[in-house]
């Protein structure tokens, strides 16, 4: 047993673990492959996880500077942009709160649940970079088209394409981090991601609030349209396409099973991996201006219907499965507090104007911005310590205690937020207690949820997060629908009690998913529910 994490005895290679640290000259390697032909990082210590090739081309060889700025590009979301003004702008078109929120928040919802399968299929086939250019000038279309808007209809219209180009900003990113940082390096840049998915949510209602009370919602529409502009100048600039065949690499992360110890032994002293990288070696780097182009030529030879619907397959993975429990709670709950910060803040002891409301979510997005400062050396660092305590072996579950920080700041900030919403405290008791916990441990706690998938399943990585995006998008629809009717008929405490306490109970199950990961990971490898590899793409 690792550090509570029960071993295999089914696989000798469980697909996930992985060398991570060396400890002097004794290092402790489940992947069968002898540490010293490994390559490291530039301290020497830490073996890399997934082994890169030699190709200059391989997004896992570029510098550290075009990596962050590939990771920074795709910062933006389009949030609840609308939230803090549901009331008024329901008012203003002459329809009903409920009907408003369903139109205008639900529409984008649900658009995005079903465009993360079918964008997801397409990325697959044919690379990541033409999704992300065509999905962002998208956005900035349907931003000027909501700002020019007569009618509720056509104003619905815009919102639900918008939700079908946000798909990809939510299921593909995490595959594309995984796709050009190390395993030692993720978790940082999936607390990167994380901000941005929250901060659209949390950040968009104080800045469209403002301008919405002084200059209208169409100004606030022109605005994001702008802003996602400037989006898709970082993309065409900083994000070449990170699809990439990766050939004539030691794999320490696949397992080798359903082979004999005897034909390991002979693999291991007939290999020759010093000079397996010759091909690829001599490979040309690309020019920049290559780069530059909206298509690499890169195609996947596979089905697309059939890798339209494989990612739900990867729900009977219990590690994906449980993190789209987790996933599902974390953000949905999110977003039912988005709309109601009208309807609670709005009526009376409160009475905020629509900036008021929106400037109550700036606690949530600096609780968010704090969790993101210490999400490497928490998630990061705990990795590579534990790593070191197992013996210099990485298991994905040592992602998961961060898990801890969800269930105890995210259920006191709902209970905190219930109660005080409920006894009418003075507002910075639910705005900055209340708002500032959820927020606080949701980031963390996502960032360890995403961190953990990429790890299992870093080759099936965009469909993982395709399924976790549909079923999550699902929920929260269904939860937008009747979540505001459910705190006018029960009262804001008894609702945010029970989400509390659902809470709760899901954070809970990350204790066996950690004990019984290593395990379940095997099951999962040797039934093949996460379908087959992909067949290799080309350019």
């Amino acid at each position: 047993m690792g550090l509570g994490v029960l071993e295999d005895y089914k696989l000798e290679h469980v697909p996930g673990t992985a060398p991570l640290n060396e400890l002097g000259r004794e290092v402790y390697n489940t992947s069968g492959v002898d540490s010293s032909i490994l390559k490291h990082d530039a301290t020497g210590t830490i073996v890399l996880v997934p082994q890169p090739s030699d190709s200059p081309n391989d997004p896992l060889n570029w510098s550290r500077a075009k990596k962050e700025k590939f990771t920074i590009a795709f910062a933006f979301a389009v949030g609840p942009l609308l939230g803090a003004a549901f009331v008024s702008l329901a008012t203003e078109f002459n329809v009903p709160l409920s009907t408003f929120i369903q139109g205008v928040q639900g529409g984008v919802i649900i658009a995005i649940a079903f465009s993360s399968l079918i964008f997801n299929a397409l990325a697959v086939k044919y690379g990541k970079r033409p999704i992300y250019l065509i999905t962002s000038v998208g956005l900035v279309v349907t931003c000027f088209w909501a700002a020019a808007a007569k009618s509720f209809g056509s104003l619905v219209a815009a919102r639900v394409i918008q939700g079908l180009c946000m798909g990809p900003l939510e299921a593909l990113v995490p595959a594309s981090i995984g796709d050009v940082w190390f395993v030692h390096e993720r978790g940082f840049r999936n607390a990167v991601f994380n901000l941005g998915v929250l901060g659209g949510i949390n950040l968009a209602q104080p800045i469209g609030g403002v301008i919405i009370q002084y200059s209208g919602y169409k100004t606030a529409f022109n605005a994001m349209g702008g802003a996602f502009v400037v989006q898709l100048i970082l993309i065409l600039l900083w994000m070449p396409e990170s699809a990439y065949h990766r050939t004539n690499t030691i794999m320490t992360e696949i397992a080798l099973s359903h082979k004999t110890d005897a034909q390991h032994i002979e693999e291991k002293t007939t290999a020759t991996p010093t000079t397996t990288h010759e091909a690829v070696s001599t490979e040309p780097p690309q020019s920049w201006a290559k780069e530059l182009l909206p298509y690499s030529g890169y195609i996947n030879h596979v089905s697309f219907w059939n890798t339209l619907c494989r990612p739900l397959s990867l729900l009977a993975s219990p590690a994906v499965l449980w993190a789209t429990l987790l996933f599902t709670t974390c953000i949905s709950w999110l977003v039912g507090i988005s709309v109601t910060l009208s309807q609670i803040f709005s009526a009376p002891p409160y009475n905020f104007s629509i900036t008021a409301v929106g400037c109550s979510n700036l606690s949530s997005f600096v609780a968010s911005i704090l969790a993101t400062a210490v999400a490497s050396p928490l998630i990061d660092g705990m990795v590579r310590r534990l790593s070191k305590l197992n013996g210099g072996t990485f298991e994905p579950e040592f992602r998961l205690p961060i898990l801890i920080s969800y269930l105890l700041f995210t259920v006191s900030g709902f209970f905190a937020w219930g109660q005080s919403a409920y006894a009418q405290d003075p507002w910075p008791v639910p705005v900055i207690v209340g708002l500032g916990f959820i927020n606080f441990g949701i980031q963390l706690g996502t960032t360890g949820i995403v961190s953990y998938v990429v790890d299992c399943h870093r080759d099936k990585a965009g469909e993982a997060f395709a399924a976790m995006n549909f079923v999550k998008n699902l929920f929260a629809f269904g939860l937008s629908q009747y979540i505001n009717s459910w705190i006018a008929t029960q009262g804001v405490r008894d609702a945010f009690f029970v989400i509390g306490g659902i809470t709760a109970a899901v954070s809970l199950t990350t204790i066996p998913m950690y004990v019984y990961g290593k395990r379940a990971r095997s099951w999962t490898f040797r039934h093949n529910l996460a379908g087959k590899g992909a067949v290799h793409g080309s350019t």
